[in-house]
């Protein structure tokens, strides 16, 4: 393994930046929120990462404390990597550098991939700023469907897929209007009350989209 580089300086910030300064290793964070991985899917939603840089990422991150790696039990029989709770603690880091990365999105490249459930940092922030407390809320979009988890504690904070049990509201909206909503550019309750946001459930979050 190759030595720990660094940047040598008694600053907090350049000690942050030993650790998660690297390319790819804070999009492996934000792809690791969403739960355990296995190499094949990190690799197949990071485009553009090489299976070498990759691999070197992960054992980084695994000595300092990011992630940790286990196998599953049989029929899974395959590792998988996972946040310990000092790589979680860089969730707010990645809204953060999200927010403040907004206004650099602009139209979609013809280059540039998507993955649905990219969308869910950028609409996790817009449901806390709305106040919608509380619950588990799956995402519908013409790329795919992802899910979300307000007030997730120690678990996953969002998730590729359907909602794996019964959310507390269904949100369904175009492209053109997710975007909108990641760039800040448009209010996520500003969507729903213009109608390019269809809100269903039963659930607190549902009536709070619904009613604000």
């Amino acid at each position: 393994m190759s030595p720990r580089r660094s940047y040598d300086q008694y600053c907090s910030a350049a000690r942050a930046l030993d650790a998660v300064g690297d390319r790819w290793t804070l999009l492996i964070v934000r792809e690791l929120l969403g739960g355990p991985r296995r190499y094949t899917d990190l690799h197949a939603d990071l485009p553009g990462v090489s299976t070498d840089v990759l691999a070197s990422r992960l054992k980084d991150m695994e000595r300092d404390g990011l992630t940790t790696r286990r196998r599953l039990p049989p029929p899974g029989a395959a590792y998988v990597y996972e946040l310990t709770g000092r790589g979680r603690e860089l969730l707010p880091v990645l809204q953060a550098l999200g927010e403040w990365g907004a206004p650099a999105l602009g139209e979609r490249r013809p280059t540039d991939a998507v993955r649905a459930h990219w969308f869910a940092l950028p609409l996790l922030r817009g449901l806390r700023g709305e106040g919608a407390g509380e619950g588990l809320v799956e995402v519908r979009l013409d790329e795919g469907t992802f899910h979300v988890w307000l007030g997730a504690g120690e678990g996953p904070v969002c998730g590729d897929g359907p909602a794996p049990e019964e959310p507390d509201a269904r949100l369904a909206l175009d492209t053109e209007t997710c975007e909108a909503v990641s760039r800040g550019v448009l209010g996520l309750l500003d969507a729903v009350r213009a109608g390019r946001v269809e809100v269903t459930g039963e659930g607190t979050v549902a009536k709070v989209l619904r009613e604000g």
